[in-house]
Formats: C-alpha cells, sequence, structure tokens
C-alpha cells in the first residue's frame, strides 16, 4: 500500500476490519505498552479529555485505566503534571476536542487556535479594564498561581459566573500566553507560557495550513480510519478545514463497506491486520473511543448519550453511564457510585445473557481499582439476567 504512485489505491475495508483497525487505533487491542504508560497513552491518543464529573475516578484517569488496567491513579496525575527531570511539562492543558489535556510537543500545531481566539470579535464574558495586564504581571513575579492564588475564581458558585481575574487568567490561556501544565488537586495551575514550554516548541510559526495538516493526520492516526465527520470531530476542527488539507496529511482514501460515506486511514494501521487480546473494561462516556455518536452508532451499532445534564425522570441509562467494552464490542451499560468500600451498580444495562461474565469482570476489576472490596447490583434492565449477575460477581469476587 505504497503511498508513492498516484493515483493512490484505495483500500477497501469490511465493517469488522474497520472496527478492529479502530480499537487498536484507541489502545484496546493488543498487549499495552506499560513501559510508555500513561504518557504513551496519552500521546497515542492525542487528547484526553477533562471534565469535573467525578463518579469512580475522573474522566482523565478512567481514560488510561481502560487502556492499561488497574493503574495506580497518583501515577496518573503524576504522568500527566509532573514535569521531567529538565523541568519541562510532558503535557499541557487546551481546546481540542473539548477542555483537554495534551502532549507537550503538540503545542506548535495549536498555534491556527491560538491566532483565531485572539482575532475573535465576541466574548461571553466581558474582560476588566487592566485585569489582563495585572495577571500576566502577577505571574510574571510571583511564579505558578492558581485562579484563587491570583485573586478570586468566582463571585458566585455558578460556573459562568467568573470573577475578573478568572476571565482575564483564561483568556490569557487561550491567546497561549498562560499555561495550565499542572493542577493542584483538581484546580488549575497557571504559568506563563514562555516559563513553562520549552523554547524549542514555544513558537506560533506553523501556518494555519501546517496546523491543520498536522492534526488531520494526528486525528486519523488516533481514529485508525474515520470519515470527515469524525476526523472533524477529533480536534473540533471545521469540516471546509479537514477538505483543505486531507489530500495532504498523509492519510489515504479508503472505503468501508456499510458506511455510506467516504473514509480516510492512516497507512501505517492498513499495514498490518489488527489482531490480540481485547481488553474488557468501563469506559469512561468522555472516551475518545466513543467520542463521536454517529462513530459509535457506525462501527458499533450502539447509542451512547451522557445524560448527567438530563432531568433525572429522562435518563434511559442513568447519570455517568459507563458503556462496557469486551471483545472489541460495547456489551451494555452501567450507571455507577461508590458507598463507602461498595462499587454500586445502580443500573445495568446488557446486550444478552452472554454479556454477563464481561460486564462482571469490568465491574470486578473497576472495584479493585478504586479499592472497593465489594460490588452491589441495584437494577438490571433485563430482571432474569440480575440473578447470574450477581452469581458471576460473587464468583469472581470469592
Amino acid at each position: 500500500m505504497g503511498m508513492t504512485s498516484l493515483p493512490r489505491p484505495t483500500a477497501e475495508l469490511s465493517a469488522d476490519e474497520a472496527r478492529r483497525i479502530a480499537l487498536r487505533a484507541q489502545g484496546f487491542l493488543g498487549a499495552p505498552d506499560r513501559r510508555a504508560g500513561v504518557r504513551g497513552v496519552l500521546r497515542h491518543l492525542g487528547a484526553v479529555q477533562l471534565d469535573t464529573i467525578s463518579v469512580l475516578a475522573r474522566s482523565h484517569e478512567l481514560i488510561p485505566y481502560a487502556r492499561l488496567g488497574t493503574v495506580g491513579r497518583t501515577t496518573v496525575d503524576t504522568a500527566y503534571w509532573t514535569p521531567g527531570s529538565d523541568g519541562a511539562p510532558h503535557a499541557f492543558e487546551y481546546w481540542s476536542h473539548a477542555a483537554c489535556i495534551l502532549p507537550v510537543e503538540e503545542w506548535p500545531h495549536f498555534a491556527f487556535r491560538r491566532r483565531a481566539y485572539r482575532a475573535r470579535p465576541h466574548w461571553n464574558h466581558a474582560l476588566p479594564d487592566g485585569t489582563y495586564d495585572q495577571v500576566i504581571k502577577q505571574l510574571r513575579t510571583e511564579g505558578p498561581l492558581t485562579a484563587t492564588e491570583l485573586g478570586g475564581a468566582k463571585k458566585t458558585s455558578e460556573w459562568w459566573d467568573w470573577s475578573g481575574t478568572k476571565v482575564a487568567v483564561e483568556r490569557a490561556l487561550m491567546y497561549g500566553e498562560v499555561v495550565c501544565a499542572e493542577r493542584r488537586g483538581w484546580k488549575r495551575v497557571y504559568d506563563l507560557a514562555e516559563r513553562a514550554i520549552p523554547d524549542a516548541l514555544l513558537h506560533d510559526e506553523l501556518d494555519d495550513t501546517e496546523c491543520l495538516r498536522r492534526l488531520v493526520r494526528l486525528a486519523g492516526q488516533s481514529l485508525g480510519v474515520g470519515t470527515r465527520a469524525d476526523i472533524a470531530d477529533y480536534h473540533r476542527l471545521k469540516g471546509e478545514q479537514v477538505d483543505a488539507v486531507i489530500a495532504d496529511s498523509g492519510l489515504v482514501p479508503v472505503t468501508v463497506e456499510g458506511w455510506g460515506k467516504s473514509a480516510w486511514a492512516d497507512p501505517a494501521a492498513l499495514e498490518t491486520a489488527p489482531r490480540g487480546r481485547h481488553r474488557t473494561t468501563l469506559l469512561s462516556p468522555f472516551d475518545s473511543l466513543i467520542w463521536e455518536r454517529a462513530r459509535t452508532e457506525r462501527i458499533f451499532g450502539f447509542t451512547h448519550r451522557l445524560e448527567a445534564y438530563t432531568p433525572k425522570p429522562k435518563r434511559i441509562y442513568g447519570y455517568f453511564a459507563m458503556p462496557v467494552l469486551a471483545g472489541g464490542h460495547l456489551v451494555g451499560r452501567v450507571d455507577p457510585a461508590r458507598e463507602g468500600r461498595t462499587l454500586v451498580a445502580k443500573q445495568v444495562t446488557l446486550d444478552g445473557a452472554k454479556a454477563v461474565p464481561a460486564v462482571a469482570q469490568a465491574l470486578v476489576e473497576a472495584a479493585s481499582w478504586v479499592d472497593c472490596t465489594d460490588v452491589r447490583v441495584e437494577r438490571v434492565d433485563a430482571p432474569e439476567l440480575r440473578e447470574p449477575l450477581t452469581r458471576e460477581l460473587s464468583r469472581a469476587l470469592a
């Protein structure tokens, strides 16, 4: 499948091959690279979404857990937010698919987005006079600070009611003058980009085309194979931004059985058949494997929707329903909670009796990861599967 000869050969993938390529690209097929660990997962995915919701753990902890198994939670935080021996961060936070942790070497490729923010005419929050310069000055003289240390994160407890300082520091973060390369507890620690980002990476020299070409290529590698919409969604690019660069991105056009849309693949993903051990695990609803709903339905025949922000009576699957991945398929959902040292499966949805052992295994492993010694099942959508599931659980816990 050389890329030198034009016109490029177009591979035809079966739906099954595409699914396996997607799983491997996301780190769910084959033996996990434990030596590369959490940082390896971050580099491989290119972006790990952050979210404030914490049920079993926060989403950015669930991402490496799903791929590596019971990796220590402090190990995860250290991997993201502790600088290397040279004092340089391994990662920074920025707007990609959403608010994400990104590998520090991607800093130059987000120049197109920093420029767009600097040129943006309208903002939701007004920036009080002089606050921006004040924040930069304070960081310059005092070193890295949280929003609270800078003089206040919020006026009230409402998330949108930011103080002037918080508005200023977040704006500086979007402009690329300030960076969050660390969290303390769950608080962002802000620093000047010129101090935190290694000199070799601290530039906006790449033009928009070069940035977009690079991000389209990286999205294609992280997805393995995807439609234009899949690729655009990964780092939240516009469709026309993808169109402008995809022919020069190094991705190759392919057709996938049943997709009904043209698709693009990472040529490296086509070179070897995806084989190996499948992970059985609970997935964060913010996992990049299932970011794009249309893609998740197309690949797995699974409708995934986060219902945390849906009024309780209207929820179908629960507050933080976590899809269960087993044997390369999504086989059910669990809405978890914790009570002391018991992991509670408040609601379990199973794709038939065959899913029971996998869901039990996923629950027991998740319980051990968060130091729970017991698992309690409250509601099972197919009541006749309740008994087999509790039986399987007590066997696994014994």
